[in-house]
């Protein structure tokens, strides 16, 4: 009889689909036909995408695209194993050495996905007893991975520093981690990294940082936000940052010391038990990594576009955030405005995410503009225009 009284675990999930639909809240799949730059057809309709984050516009380029079908004609498709088994090919060692160049670091090792990536190393680095301090707003895979380890887990006010010494000091004894997004992806504003390094000296804390935003647009050749403060591997051992962005392929990687890395390979379960990342696709982001630091003028393009788009947002009193990156957010408050504002710029020829609740707190829906190398002055005039006819609420700025 007690089995009969057991919830219906679909039942259950479906019940809760339909209060987030019934709040207005519910996510739903768009499939993108074509891509032709920052140009999006789905179903009949051609968009100018403003919400893509391919921020140096390098994931249709033609020498990426030239090194994938070439590796792929030689090795394959799938890497048919594990990294451990044999499925660890020359263009996966060939990208983990120039990662660690790119970034000063001893070793990098691939992930198929951040998300893996950071549940990988805090479950290899943390266990019961141990504290892990995080920004608020850090990204849900760092948070995820913290609480997975069976550490405990501190959330700090975004960016507040004094808290998290606060949090780190009240556990003395702990082995300790700090982790934070060297660029906040919902957000756009940047870690006060600089302070947190020395936060974590003085408290003997590892510090972390998840750079998949940053990785490509900030620092010097594009090393990230970890180079733009002048940071490196002594101040910051754990860096993580994702191939899928401003690179524009996929996976994701760990950089630090050596030992960092081969303790990894022994321990970071999402590494041991996946298959690798397709061979073709290793060679594809090497050719990014060559080319994000070659080609200085797309970090310079992508800034000129930012400050215009800024400059212009002002001037019309948009509700814009503290951002200098190519996250842009326009906070509008409730998600009805938000989904609103997001629906009246696709009728107009734009695409434009609308961030909603729970990926953000209630009150904090916000229209999410990100930005490329591949956009042109005219088009962030465009999008600039189309916002000024939104009446959307005046800046409190």
């Amino acid at each position: 009889m007690a089995a009969a009284l057991r919830p219906d675990l679909l039942a259950r999930l479906a019940a809760q689909t339909a209060e987030r639909e019934h709040a207005q809240l519910l996510r739903r799949l768009r499939t993108i036909d074509r891509v032709d730059g920052p140009w999006l057809e789905t179903g009949h309709q051609r968009l100018l995408s403003f919400c893509s984050n391919d921020y140096l516009g390098l994931a249709q380029h033609p020498q990426l695209v030239a090194a994938l079908t070439r590796a792929a004609r030689e090795a394959g498709v799938g890497s048919t194993s594990a990294h451990l088994i044999c499925g660890h090919r020359t263009e996966h060692a060939e990208l983990e050495e120039a990662l660690a160049v790119w970034t000063g670091r001893e070793r990098a090792l691939l992930f198929s996905t951040g998300y893996m990536a950071n549940l990988g190393v805090l479950q290899a680095l943390l266990t019961s007893g141990d504290i892990c301090a995080q920004d608020k707003l850090n990204h849900a895979c760092l948070l995820d991975g913290a609480k997975l380890s069976g550490a405990e887990l501190k959330r700090y006010p975004h960016a507040d520093v004094a808290a998290a010494a606060r949090q780190l000091a009240s556990r003395p004894d702990a082995a300790a981690l700090l982790a934070t997004d060297g660029v906040f992806s919902m957000d756009g504003d940047i870690a006060p990294l600089g302070e947190l390094a020395a936060l974590c000296a003085k408290e003997r804390a590892t510090l972390m940082v998840d750079d998949a935003h940053g990785l490509g647009v900030l620092g010097q050749h594009g090393a990230g936000s970890i180079s733009a403060a002048n940071l490196g591997q002594y101040e910051v051992p754990l860096l993580m940052a994702t191939l899928g962005k401003a690179l524009g392929c996929a996976g994701a990687f760990v950089a630090g010391p050596a030992a960092l890395i081969e303790g990894l390979i022994q321990f970071a379960r999402p590494y041991i038990y996946t298959t690798a990342m397709p061979p073709a696709l290793a060679a594809a982001a090497l050719e990014a990594v060559q080319l994000a630091q070659a080609e200085g003028w797309r970090r310079q393009k992508l800034a000129t576009l930012i400050a215009r788009f800024r400059r212009g947002a002002t001037e019309l009193g948009l509700p814009l955030a503290t951002s200098t990156s190519a996250i842009q957010p326009l906070l509008l408050g409730s998600a009805d405005a938000a989904l609103a504002a997001a629906q009246a710029l696709e009728r107009q020829g734009f695409l434009v995410s609308a961030i909603r609740p729970p990926t953000v707190p209630a009150g904090q829906a916000r229209l999410r503009i990100t930005l490329s190398a591949a956009h042109e002055d005219a088009h962030v005039d465009r999008l600039l225009a189309a916002l000024e006819t939104l009446r959307l609420p005046p800046s409190s700025a």
